[in-house]
């Protein structure tokens, strides 16, 4: 049992084919011998993302991996990769200081969207703006204005990546009068089949970005697919719904060496 994948983070610390150490701040609070694992380890599974830097500069691989750490909640450094990467992205900008409310004005009209930049998930924070009082409120959040075009849609789809494949995908299907889709905001699941383009785009920016164990989010209109987002901390109900044990999944690709 001495060769078991080692984990830092706690996730699978039930799966006792996985060493599971825990997470300590300071690396002298482990012991010689743990010490002495994770140093020898070819990889190390959920780091956190304290240890995902330092050990990306030690040059040790990690799952997930150093990338999916560093654009974890953080949307405008999504919006910069896909632009640079040539991703599929609804126009979107970030507008900063005293005079952005102008900015914003003179670049989108009525209705658009306003989200928090960085640190925001589950569809918190996420406002569709139709006049000048909704931007008002809007703009007395602190932080970068996040604003990105409307596009009306009903339904979006969810495309899980673990490791280098898809591993679940399906619609989340917005309720009546809401512009949201995200489950944690009453939106439902369909299993209904994607269209391949849809996968192709989800599996290719995760692939492109770095990202290998990612929620990739993709809209349809007017028969153009565009990304969304990426959500490293996406939810899990939708494998619940599937019949999938996602913890045990996981545990299994780890041990066959999958991830």
């Amino acid at each position: 049992m001495k060769n078991r994948p080692v984990a830092l983070g706690a996730r699978l610390k039930r799966y006792p084919a996985i060493q599971t150490l825990g997470f300590k701040p300071d690396f002298q609070m482990y012991s010689a011998q743990e010490q002495r694992r994770i140093l020898k380890a070819k990889k190390i599974y959920y780091p956190t993302a304290f240890y995902a830097d330092l050990f990306n500069a030690m040059g040790k691989r990690t799952f997930p991996s150093f990338h999916t750490y560093k654009f974890a909640l953080d949307k405008i450094k999504q919006t910069a990769i896909f632009h640079m990467l040539g991703v599929p992205h609804p126009k979107t900008k970030i507008f900063y200081g005293k005079k952005q409310k102008q900015a914003l004005l003179d670049t989108f009209t009525f209705p658009f969207i306003g989200k928090k930049a960085r640190g925001s998930a589950k569809g918190n924070d996420v406002h569709l703006i139709q006049t000048t009082r909704d931007l008002s409120r809007y703009l007395e959040h602190k932080g970068p204005a996040y604003i990105q075009e409307y596009l009306p849609i009903e339904r979006d789809m969810r495309i899980i990546i673990i490791g280098n494949k898809i591993r679940l995908a399906y619609w989340r299907i917005a309720t009546r009068g809401n512009f949201k889709t995200n489950l944690s905001q009453g939106g439902t699941i369909s299993f209904a089949a994607l269209p391949p383009k849809a996968l192709d785009l989800a599996l290719t920016t995760a692939l492109k970005c770095g990202w290998d164990d990612v929620g990739i989010d993709i809209i349809e209109h007017d028969n153009n697919f565009y990304v969304l987002e990426g959500n490293m901390k996406y939810g899990t109900k939708g494998f619940g719904e599937a019949g999938i044990n996602y913890k045990e999944m996981l545990a299994t690709l780890i041990v066959d060496g999958s991830i």
